[in-house]
Formats: C-alpha cells, structure tokens, sequence
C-alpha cells in the first residue's frame, strides 16, 4: 500500500494519454458516426512527425527546450494533414454507404498507414529512440514524476481547457454542437457541415499528435506499430466515458489508464491470481473493463441513452 501513491500517479499519467487520443475517437463519432479505427495510427504518425523535427530540420545539439515546441508543432501538422487526408479521399465518398464500408477502410487506413511510415522510415523496423528533455527526476514525498511525465501531466488539462474554449465560446465550436446533435437541420441553418466534420478531425488527430510527443517523451522509443494496441484502448476510453461525449473520453481515459496500472500491481497479490498480474496482462485487463461496460453500462459513463437523445 505504501506503493499506492505512486501507482496512482502511474495510472494517472497513462490515463492522460489514453484520453488524449480517446478525444479523437469520440469527436468523430459524435459528429459523423463513424469509429475511425485508423487514429492509432494518426497518433503514431504524430510521434514521427516530431521525430522528424527534430532529426531532419533542427540543428544538431538543439537543446529539448527549444526543440519541443517545434517538435509539438511539426507532429500536430503531419497528423492533422493524415486525418484530413483520410477524411477526403477515405471517408468522404462513403458517408452516405452502409456502416460496414468505411469501418472496413479504417482497417485499411490504418495498415496502410502503418506500412507507409514503415517504409518511410526504414529504421522503423526496430523501435527509434525518441529525443528526451534533461533533467528530473522530480521527487514529491513517496511519488516520483520523470521530466517527460511533466510534458504529459501539463499538456493533458491545457489541452481540456483549450478544447473547452473552442467548443463553447468559438462559432466553429457551436457548429460542431449542432451537427452533432442534428447535420441536416445544421446544413438549413447555414452551417457548411463539410467544413466542421474536416475540423473535427484535424482537431482530434492534433490532440492525439501530443499524445504521441507524450508516448515518445514517456518511453523513450516509438515505433510504427506504437498506435494500434493504444488507439484500442483508447477507444477503450472513449466507450467508458460515453462515445460520442468529449469529456467522458478524459474522464473515461483517466479511469482506464488507474484501473489498468492498479490491476497490474495489485492483482497478483490475490491468493491464486499471481499469474494475472504481470505486465503481459495489462491489456487483457483493459479489454475486460471494456466489457464490463458493454454488458452493464453500454451509454457509458457520461453518454446518453439512445432513447433520450431521440
């Protein structure tokens, strides 16, 4: 128990990450209905696109403070250009078809994906180490917080606050309001829902490109197969929060990312569990939640009943 701090702040940070690229997931639905299963991947086109920053354009020996910003900048450009790109060529055309169509694209997109940074980046092959900011680690009582947690544990509630703002306060943002809540009554009102769906994937693909600095910051490696076991439990996340619901997808991010560090830790401290517990688990745990929350809560957290949204 003495550990629990500590696992706390674990869970808190993968969580985090978890509800940064949840927020993708759940933006897109909400507007379009669509469960775009290539964002894993647009997240880990983001933690190239650092990559690619900071080996390609900034001088060697740049320090991480000056290099992070522009590192931050480059990611959220090269997978909002992916999202977009998608949202054009891949999922545009098949708005109006059956909803089996553009789910099995996203499963295309998403190894299309994968394999075009595999070729791009011929090192990919084997993870690449990601640059790391100097310092740390930082010690508060029995909690220890490394230098990239920091970025993670920073960038998380800005990045809510700002999308908050955007949301409630901005004229695209009320636009997005109201195509969600209904695109054809949108579209006579004046609103060009074709503009809204195209920022809601550039925003939710810029929000899992800071994840993906996060991961690489966190880890200190990515790799081209990075995004696909993430973005399920990211979606994950966003099923738990309520699908189609911004908030839930943090808050439901946050609570995936405890429950999977606490279970790690913990369970194999039960009598007979102690082969359960090790970190090969981690993911089986987060699908079981996911699960739990099908069978008992299907809306989700925060989500709503198909009933009272109709």
């Amino acid at each position: 128990m003495n550990e629990l701090p500590q696992q706390l702040v674990n869970g808190l940070l993968l969580g985090s990450m978890y509800g940064l690229v949840a927020i993708g997931y759940t933006m897109v639905y909400g507007i379009v209905q669509l469960i775009n299963f290539a964002h894993g991947e647009i997240f880990m086109t983001g933690a190239f696109g650092a990559l690619s920053v900071y080996l390609w354009v900034l001088p060697n020996g740049t320090t991480m403070w000056i290099a992070l910003p522009l590192m931050l900048i480059g990611a959220m450009l090269v997978a909002s250009l992916v999202a977009v790109g998608a949202e054009r060529f891949a999922y545009r055309p098949l708005r109006g078809a059956p909803r089996l169509a553009p789910l099995i694209t996203a499963i295309g997109l998403s190894l299309a994906l994968q394999q075009a940074v595999w070729a791009w980046y011929p090192e990919a092959k084997s993870a690449r180490t990601f640059p790391q900011i100097e310092g740390g680690p930082f010690h508060i009582g029995d909690v220890t917080i490394q230098t990239g947690d920091v970025f993670l544990l920073s960038a998380a509630p800005i990045s809510m606050a700002v999308l908050a703002y955007f949301v409630m306060k901005t004229r695209t943002g009320r636009g997005m309001q109201a195509t969600a809540q209904d695109p054809d009554t949108a579209k006579l009102m004046g609103v060009n829902t074709d503009r809204i769906i195209v920022v809601a994937f550039a925003l939710g693909a810029a929000f899992a490109a800071i994840g993906g600095v996060a991961y690489g910051l966190k880890y200190g490696q990515i790799d081209y197969r990075m995004g696909f076991i993430l973005g399920l439990k990211a979606f994950t996340a966003a099923v738990l929060g309520g699908i189609g619901n911004i908030y839930g997808a943090m808050i439901g991010g946050v609570l995936l990312g405890i429950a999977e560090t606490l279970a790690t830790a913990y369970i194999a401290d039960i009598p007979g569990m102690d082969q359960f517990g090790s970190q090969s688990w981690a993911d089986v745990w987060a699908f079981v939640l996911l699960i739990l929350v099908l069978l008992f809560r299907p809306q989700g957290l925060l989500g709503e009943r198909v009933a009272d949204r109709a």
